[in-house]
């Protein structure tokens, strides 16, 4: 079942999201159950929200793509919600 994901990063601002993605937008794109990737700036800090097929190929993402590139001391909080229905363009 597809799943919606948030991360909130605590004082993260534009430039530090804007330095880790730099290339993970690219290596997102070709990952198996991505959906959709899409960030803000919040009172809370930064937010990533993500669809992915699965909770699982969701955290073999992160485990191997993002969590070695954070900065020391960056924890995103990630937080899980299942999704009933993704409606995506016919292309």
């Amino acid at each position: 079942m597809a799943i919606l994901l948030t991360t909130i990063v605590k004082g993260q601002t534009a430039e530090g999201y804007d330095q880790v993605s730099t290339f993970l937008h690219e290596v997102v794109r070709k990952s198996p159950g991505f959906i959709l990737h899409c960030s803000y700036s919040s009172e809370d800090g930064w937010v990533v929200l993500e669809v992915w097929n699965s909770k699982a190929e969701s955290d073999k993402f992160f485990a191997e793509n993002v969590a070695p590139n954070l900065p020391r001391g960056i924890v995103p909080k990630r937080s899980y919600q299942e999704l009933h229905s993704v409606v995506t363009p016919n292309i």
